[in-house]
């Protein structure tokens, strides 16, 4: 797949070539928000469907297992196609195989099916795994190579927007059906609960069908849209001035960071979807919490996401002026206090206001200030950075699994925020240097995501076994394999040839 350029500044109109990649960004920065949404969603299916289909946690997280199972099958053919075909067909392609996914949803629904579901996420996932295929190296390298991480970081944060809306907008449309307990359905009659079960599958049609409308208007946008041609080069990404590596090995397979970055993808996606999966269950168990009420909260862990990848794009930009990074870093505080008002509901506390009152957007305020503290300790460093997040997380999911109630829930979802970049930065990271391999080396690292379909998994089976409450530690040993990754992992060791 061709990822890399000769210009020595690629992208922003202050490079060398004078373009604007600016509209690009824009455009592309829209997929990034419709798969972030589409995946999330996920996390909303799993306790309906669970309900629906009387499956015991493992069983459930087949649906996980099947999503993410499409990019360790579909990412290296991703990016054979994109580099025969280009970026821009790939997109529009990745797109409609979306939007088929979704359709699937309507037969999966009336026939009341958990194989056609599961054969409905599939598809759906395929289609994004081509997108990211194409996506993220190509925001990586439109604009300055030094600047990559920030960059993509960015993008990565409107992908964390749609995290952010699909919980609430799936709570409203899915999780808003009550699910009526064996009791409840011993005593309906075999029509009755036949006819429950059928609507409470069917709550999910109108919203798969409203996002197929949105996936196709956004492919005929698109390819009305002149992308930007970025061709292959035989040389790396460095801009001439820093690094600028060589590239005497035969495939990406021979540089060690990007091997150790693909297993940290795998850790990172693993743990991350793990944690996300179990939320509403979890805060079930830990505070009696109704699901749809639970499924909104979930907008907190990846709303924080969200939040710290704008926090990211600032601190790790090549932004000089002081008083404009403090104001754009005020301003998402102000994103992060009216998500925290939503969610908590606790904007309705204004017309009696008192402390007492807002303790839960307090609450949710003090920890992104403590992710802000995090950021700055990193200083514009990535690796240094991505080692302090991920250990701040470990030690949050541990303090989560130490404790009980409000404190448990809060330490958990405070773990979205210490995600937030390590995605972009871990792929910026272990595609660096790579050069005329950055095209297989995305490949890689794109079919890690597969980390997504295994470790919920095994979560399920510990679940199930241990109890959900315990079973997370499976993401601690994922994040500690990150903070490695961000201390010495990332470093490239290359050889010199003879």
């Amino acid at each position: 797949m061709a990822v890399t350029t000769t210009s020595k500044n690629v992208g922003t109109s202050a490079g060398n070539n004078g373009t604007n990649y600016g509209p690009a960004l824009i455009v592309l920065t829209s997929l990034f928000f419709m798969w972030g949404f589409i995946t999330c969603l996920n996390d909303i299916l799993i306790p309906h469907l669970k309900a629906v289909f009387d499956l015991n946690y493992t069983q459930v997280m087949l649906i996980q297992f099947t999503f993410f199972t499409a990019y360790a099958i579909v990412s290296l053919p991703s990016g054979m196609l994109v580099e025969k075909i280009g970026y821009k067909t790939g997109i529009i392609i990745g797109l409609f195989t979306v939007a088929l996914g979704t359709v699937l949803f309507y037969p999966a629904a009336g026939y009341r099916s958990y194989g056609i579901f599961l054969f409905a996420l599939f598809v759906l996932a395929a289609g994004i795994t081509l997108l990211q295929v194409a996506a993220n190296p190509y925001v990586a390298i439109l604009g300055k190579p030094e600047t990559a991480p920030s960059r993509l970081i960015l993008s990565q944060a409107f992908n964390s927007l749609g995290t952010t809306i699909a919980p609430i907008f799936g709570s409203i449309l899915i999780l808003s059906v009550a699910v009526k307990g064996a009791d409840e359905l011993a005593k309906m009659t075999m029509t009755e609960v036949e006819a429950y079960k059928l609507a409470e599958a069917s709550s999910v049609q109108t919203p798969y069908l409203m996002l197929t409308g949105m996936l196709v208007l956004i492919a005929i946008i698109i390819s009305l849209f002149k992308l930007p041609k970025i061709e292959a080069a035989s040389q790396g990404s460095g801009d001439g001035e820093g690094k600028n590596y060589d590239h005497h090995h035969h495939s990406a397979w021979g540089y060690k960071h990007l091997v150790l970055g693909a297993v940290a993808i795998f850790v990172y996606v693993g743990g991350e979807v793990s944690i996300g999966s179990f939320l509403v269950n979890y805060f079930k168990e830990l505070l009696n919490m109704p699901e749809a009420e639970a499924g909104t909260y979930v907008a907190l862990y990846w709303g924080g996401a969200m939040i710290g990848r704008f926090f990211g794009s600032i601190t790790l930009s090549d932004m000089k002026d002081t008083k404009k990074k403090n104001m754009y870093a005020a301003l998402v505080f102000v994103l992060a206090l009216v998500l925290a008002l939503y969610v908590t509901k606790e904007y309705q506390n204004f017309a009696s206001f008192s402390l007492s009152g807002f303790g839960k957007t307090l609450t949710f305020l003090v920890l992104v200030f403590l992710n802000y503290i995090a950021f700055n300790l990193g200083k514009p460093q990535p690796g240094r950075t991505l080692a302090i997040l991920a250990a701040c997380a470990a030690v949050l999911v541990i303090v989560s699994m130490l404790t009980n109630g409000e404190f448990a829930m809060w330490s958990i979802l405070a773990v979205g925020l210490f995600n937030s970049i390590m995605f972009p930065t871990i792929f910026t990271l272990a595609i660096d240097g790579l050069g005329k391999h950055t095209g297989q080396g995305s490949g890689i690292l794109c079919t890690a995501i597969v980390g997504g379909a295994i470790i919920p998994v095994i979560q399920g089976i510990f679940a199930d076994s241990i109890g959900i409450h315990h079973a997370f530690f499976l993401p601690v040993l994922c994040y500690l394999y990150i903070a490695f990754y961000g201390m010495k992992g990332h470093i490239p060791t290359f050889t010199k040839p003879a």
